[in-house]
């Protein structure tokens, strides 16, 4: 039962993005910014492994473990409008401080879907290796400690992994890469 006069009432197609701040919202000079929503739809493991080496080679003893983490991210548009897959990918690896021999692998992609609405077209890529995994990594850090303890092993709480940081070396590595294949005179294939 809303009847509007066409004045600031959205294009066929186009985002509400305004529609949330009521009646005031498109006053003169006092336009409320627009709030991103993010609503996560579901999460799960995509893929996991775990090889508890040092039990396949009756490793004897309390070796000093030393622990590797490595973090990617993968982002992409799913065919419902407004919402996307967020995949934060981990392997870890657990050697021996003084061999080096590996104590244990774990390798981990667990998945969001998430409703996100009201974030601009440009800020959209960094918003999903960001925001999102942020998201995940409290579900994400909880799976590495059982899998671990489960494994035989003393829990593995993972560090708070900073994902804005992670987000400009990986920006860096890609402009890095496209600096290179563009002073080779090659050009980068895939996309």
């Amino acid at each position: 039962m809303s009847d509007t006069n066409g004045a600031g009432a959205p294009q066929p197609g186009a985002p509400a993005g305004g529609a949330a701040g009521g009646a005031g919202a498109n006053a003169a000079g006092g336009a409320q910014p627009v709030v991103p929503k993010m609503q996560i739809l579901g999460q799960f493991i995509r893929d996991m492994s775990f090889e508890n080496v040092a039990a396949q080679k009756a490793m004897a003893g309390n070796a000093q473990p030393e622990i590797t983490v490595q973090v990617a991210l993968d982002a992409r548009k799913r065919a419902a409008d407004n919402q996307y897959d967020v995949i934060v990918k981990l392997i870890v690896n657990a050697k021996t401080k003084d061999a080096g021999e590996p104590i244990f692998v774990l390798e981990l992609e667990y998945a969001g879907i998430f409703l996100i609405e009201n974030v601009p077209n440009e800020q959209m890529h960094p918003f999903l290796l960001i925001e999102c995994p942020r998201q995940l990594f409290p579900f994400l850090r909880r799976i590495v400690s059982d899998v671990t303890h489960d494994g035989g092993f003393p829990p593995l709480n993972l560090e708070t992994i900073d994902f804005l940081s992670l987000y400009r070396q990986q920006l860096s590595q890609m402009q890095a890469n496209q600096a290179a294949g563009a002073g080779s005179g090659t050009t980068p294939s895939g996309g």
